[in-house]
């Protein structure tokens, strides 16, 4: 608990506004209402995580439930954050910050928090709930909340300095927390997608269910005028683990997220998922759709991977017809993301603009030591559903009374923040196998994956990529590659039959070289025999 006399001391509330540049009526203009401090820093949000779990796990008192499950789809959607209660709203920093409000679907509380210094110290103080802060109709369920309910989440809007006829800080936000340890920034295009976890555990484990740990309290530092990054700390709590994280979220161009977290685990996880990334795939040239009428339908529509050998490999997804796991072992890896590469509107002719979601690349800083990339796809028939995750399972067990410190920086783009100089995968079509004219044989699949760009550009004239192909079971056949004919330099396609051998899935590999040079990243599949 906080000893009241030192911080009177230290000046109170006055001194902690004024030394952070804020006036001292800066939140009493927003309205919004401030706990008591309490000493704050990272290493005690830390101390505290690991306190917690030690102890079992204890859920929090749950909001009245018949509110809740009044403030559904259509009423949630009927209550507004006011921006004129935003924080931050008149600085410091370029970066307002607003809240969800709780409903059916977001019923769990969390405990915002604003943070200052005084004398050289930091305290946090809760920002209270109050339904004042939202523009909501008079009969709205909301209303009946009990006093301090808390909030379901919250977002950064993009800069108050901004020209407002171009991009309204108001109306625009760029990143957004909400849901359990979800999170999510918007990429290059102005435009979400994918989102991002604190943690994932057990996801896709035949003997328990997925386990969704919340973060349940966040904390807000003040930036320093004119800044393009912001901070916000949070603490993670769940029945298996406890942690505590750092999040130094900066907006330029596209966002870049570094992050620090801190778990303790009370239990044993059988896959616990690092740097977790979800999106949705429904189906792509890849895998067309015979019941609907857009060509392509997805948020992501491929794994990259940069393996700490330096071998980059592209693994398009799959819409499976059960679940799968795959796994990609590795020591120290340089990066991977769930990407979004085909950037092209009339690949998919819907206005809620596929083309435009952004990549999300994960890049280890530090050693990370071994373990896999793994990657789990779940059967989907429709957009609605998150059904891709990808995350950094590490090689030694978590078992209960472990303890996990890493840092990872989180890049939301266009392309990948680093580019390979090799050529890169750009489409996957498959067929029946054969050629025309001619009866197709059964069980044979076609396959052609176009390369783009790298080495293939600089090819002597009349020279042809070699396929270096592989599999761990069954055979190739009719192997050849060709420029695309577009007259696009440096776009070819390779294509060759594959014979499966037996009904169980297998794992395919290609690559592009010429001589002794590789001239593309390495393209890998899995096939599942019909």
């Amino acid at each position: 608990m906080l000893d009241r006399r030192h911080f009177l001391a230290a000046g109170g509330t006055s001194l902690a506004l004024a030394s952070l540049g804020l006036p001292a009526d800066a939140l009493a203009a927003t309205g919004l209402k401030l706990g008591q401090p309490q000493p704050f820093s990272f290493e005690r949000l830390a101390a505290l995580a690991e306190s917690m779990a030690a102890q079992p796990f204890v859920a929090a008192t749950p909001l009245p439930a018949g509110v809740l499950d009044r403030i559904d789809y259509e009423a949630h959607g009927k209550i507004r954050f006011d921006p004129d209660s935003a924080l931050f709203r008149d600085g410091p920093g370029n970066f307002p910050v607003t809240f969800f409000h709780l409903g059916r679907f977001f019923p769990n509380p969390v405990r915002m928090h604003l943070l200052e210094t005084a004398a050289g110290d930091s305290f946090a103080r809760e920002i209270l709930y109050d339904p004042g802060y939202f523009d909501m109709p008079a009969d709205s369920p909301a209303r009946k909340l009990p006093p301090g309910a808390g909030f379901a989440g919250f977002r950064f809007q993009e800069s108050r300095l901004g020209d407002p006829k171009q991009l309204d800080w108001k109306k625009n936000d760029w990143v957004a927390f909400l849901g359990a340890s979800y999170f999510r920034a918007i990429g290059e295009l102005y435009q979400y997608g994918l989102s991002a976890r604190g943690i994932a555990i057990d996801v896709a484990e035949a003997d328990r269910p997925e386990e969704f740990p919340d973060f349940t309290r966040f904390y807000f530092e003040p930036s320093a005028p004119g800044s393009s990054s912001v901070t916000v700390h949070a603490l993670l709590e769940g029945p298996s683990l406890t942690g505590a994280y750092r999040f130094v979220m900066e907006r330029t161009k596209a966002v870049r997220m570094d992050i620090e977290c801190r778990l303790f685990l009370r239990r044993n996880v059988a896959r616990l998922g690092i740097a977790p990334l979800t999106s949705m795939y429904w189906f792509s040239e890849t895998h067309p759709s015979a019941i609907d009428w857009r060509p392509e339908v997805h948020d992501s529509d491929g794994l990259a991977m940069w393996s700490g050998g330096g071998e980059r490999i592209w693994r398009p997804l799959n819409n499976p017809e059960q679940t799968t796991a795959s796994a990609f072992v590795d020591t120290r890896p340089r990066g991977f993301g769930l990407l979004q590469r085909d950037r092209a509107f009339e690949h998919y002719l819907d206005g809620v603009h596929y083309e435009k979601r952004p990549s999300l690349w994960v890049e280890p800083l530090g050693d990370w030591g071994e373990g896999a990339v793994q990657l789990i796809e779940i059967p989907t028939d429709d957009e609605i559903h998150d059904n891709t995750v990808a995350f950094w399972v590490p090689k030694a067990p978590a078992t209960a009374g472990s303890k996990i410190a890493l840092r990872y920086r989180l890049h939301w783009t266009d392309v990948e923040p680093y580019p390979s100089p090799l050529a890169r995968c750009v489409a996957t079509r498959t067929g029946r196998g054969g050629q025309p004219g001619q009866p197709r044989p059964a069980g044979v699949r076609k396959f052609m994956v176009e390369f783009l760009g790298g080495p293939l550009a600089s090819l002597p004239t009349g020279t042809k990529p070699e396929l270096v192909l592989t599999a761990s079971r069954g055979k190739f056949s009719y192997l050849f590659a060709e420029a695309v004919p577009n007259g696009v330099p440096g776009h070819w396609r390779a294509q060759f039959d594959f014979t499966a051998d037996g009904k169980e899935p297998v794992d395919v590999r290609l690559f592009l070289k010429s001589g002794e040079q590789t001239l593309s990243e390495t393209w890998l599949h899995r096939h599942d025999p019909a």
